[in-house]
């Protein structure tokens, strides 16, 4: 009998590279899982023989986070999402994270992926999305588009849930800074409750800061953006940096700091919308609706040190 070589249980490795920046792009979720500047990691992924875990690195679409009971009211129809958070009764992070994506095209320096969603349970319509992975002098970027290939109209989100590093012994070390000034109150199910003000709370992170003993996985919004129309979000460790950016449309960020003090990593997750918002709430008008034909792009990178 011949033996055949065990698949990885991300599909295939996509290595990009330029100018001492190395980024691997799996076929699975289309999933940024390593990024290094001159052989240290930025990005805290996983190896390529391991499954995903914690969402690392994946792709998060039609929605991103959470809805609740994964059941959403969409053009008076009601829609009911398998509930792939059971513990907490929620639809979390979308479709696609472990999926296959289809091949484009990939240089030395570039891969782009596409993967098209269909109507399902819990979901009315067909869109197809492409990204692809860039490295170069900005670090590596993600360019997203997203196009409703089908007759009817969709509702929509995107998120991705890269982890940042910067050699860290434990989280409590890293210098934060996030440019918010609202955060989102949630229930024990991490659903909304309300939008408030940072000011004078642990949640203002518009002010580097070491982490200490602060716990997150909040979203935050009302982002100060910098003359080119992005937002930054960085970690800082001694001489060690790592920076998100996001560009127009990406108007939130969840921030997630893990179960574990050493978890060694912290989530930093640029999002359209925050949790919940296919549903009446706070979040809702982070929602976009696509008709049919009609496309919503984004873009937003890490570079670090």
């Amino acid at each position: 009998m011949t033996s055949r070589a065990a698949v990885n249980p991300t599909g295939d490795q996509y290595e990009i590279a330029a100018g001492g920046r190395v980024a691997v792009v799996t076929e699975v979720g289309a999933t940024l899982r390593s990024y290094a500047v001159e052989g240290r990691d930025v990005v805290r992924g996983f190896g390529a023989d391991e499954v995903i875990h914690g969402g690392r690195g994946q792709q998060l679409l039609p929605w991103p986070n959470r809805i609740r009971d994964g059941r959403y009211t969409f053009e008076g129809v009601t829609q009911q999402l398998a509930l792939s958070e059971p513990d907490r009764h929620n639809a979390i992070h979308g479709l696609v994270r472990n999926v296959p994506w289809r091949l484009v095209s990939q240089g030395s320096d570039r891969v782009e992926q596409s993967v098209r969603v269909y109507p399902q349970s819990g979901w009315p319509g067909t869109i197809e999305a492409t990204i692809a992975h860039t490295v170069g002098n900005d670090g590596v970027v993600t360019e997203v588009s997203v196009t409703n290939i089908g007759a009817t109209a969709v509702p929509f989100g995107y998120a991705s849930h890269p982890y940042l590093t910067v050699g860290e012994g434990t989280v409590d070390d890293v210098v934060i800074a996030v440019p918010a000034e609202r955060y989102l109150a949630v229930d024990d199910r991490l659903l909304p409750l309300d939008l408030i003000l940072v000011e004078g709370r642990d949640e203002d992170l518009r002010t580097a800061a070491p982490l200490g003993n602060r716990r997150f996985d909040t979203a935050l919004t009302g982002l100060t953006r910098g003359e080119d129309g992005r937002w930054r979000a960085r970690l800082e460790r001694g001489e060690r940096w790592a920076e998100l950016w996001a560009g127009a449309g990406l108007d939130w960020i969840q921030v997630f700091t893990g179960n574990d003090r050493r978890d060694l990593s912290i989530a930093v997750e640029p999002m359209t919308c925050g949790p919940n918002a296919f549903n009446p709430g706070p979040t809702q008008d982070g929602m976009i609706i696509l008709q049919p034909g009609e496309s919503a792009s984004y873009e937003w990178g890490i570079d670090g040190a």
